[in-house]
């Protein structure tokens, strides 16, 4: 049996890119994927940024896209977050690709992949 290579992408985005971006990928047979809300630092500051409650060192919201898929995939994935997550300003986020070296489903602990 041949084993596929798999690949991670994590897509740092603007919170209110989110929607379009999800429904971008659902429409594109990419159902799977988890998304939370996070703070950030770096270059860009958000002009509406903030000092967190709970961290004082962050300054600008960010939403995280996680997903992982076959690498034949991969740059479909990557286009339609670039395209749907571009604001053509400063701050639009980044994309980080990785390779999946297993994957283990919890209830019966075999690996999948």
């Amino acid at each position: 049996m041949k084993l596929m290579k798999m690949k991670e992408i994590k897509a740092f985005v603007r919170p209110n890119k989110v929607n379009e971006i999800v429904q971008q990928l659902k429409d594109n047979g990419f159902e799977n994927m988890t998304i939370s809300l996070a703070e950030g630092t770096g270059k860009f500051q958000d002009e509406k940024a903030f000092v967190s409650d709970k961290f004082a060192v962050t300054d600008s919201p960010v939403a995280k896209i996680e997903i992982v898929v076959y690498d034949s995939f991969v740059e479909k994935v990557v286009c339609i977050i670039s395209k749907y997550g571009k604001t053509l300003n400063p701050g639009d986020g980044l994309i980080y690709v990785s390779n999946v070296d297993s994957v283990h489903r919890i209830k019966t602990g075999l690996e999948t992949m």
